[in-house]
């Protein structure tokens, strides 16, 4: 079992700043993929980023790719989201999620386990 605590959420103005942390417990942090989805009310969970094992391969969403950036410490167990630029249109519920497998690291039904969300608002 791997618990997935996120944190650094909030309301931000448009053209703002958030950096989102996961931190990780359980079992051993650099077996997983990590992966962060957010997801807008009434809408489904979608894909933002993820991040490979050793942290060398990054993936991103179209819709985030040069404003955000997915890093991880695996000496600290924590993956972060560094989001900038922030636009109104990424206010959501955001998770992070481990990926125990080698599938498309976009695909939810990929991953494992999941945090309960931290939520950010973007005033436009």
């Amino acid at each position: 079992q791997v618990h997935l605590a996120e944190s650094g959420g909030g309301l931000v103005q448009a053209g703002g700043s958030l950096r989102l942390s996961c931190a990780a417990s359980g079992r051993t942090f650099t077996n997983y993929r990590m992966g962060w989805f957010c997801q807008a009310p009434g809408k489904e969970r979608e894909f933002v980023a993820a991040i490979s094992r050793s942290g060398s391969s990054t993936y991103y969403a179209d819709s985030v790719k040069g404003r955000f950036t997915i890093s991880r410490d695996n000496a600290k167990n924590t993956v972060y989201l560094q989001m900038n630029s922030l636009k109104p249109e990424d206010t959501a519920v955001y998770y992070c999620a481990a990926d125990s497998a080698f599938g498309n690291p976009a695909n939810t039904h990929n991953y494992d386990y999941w945090g309960q969300g931290t939520t950010v608002t973007v005033s436009s």
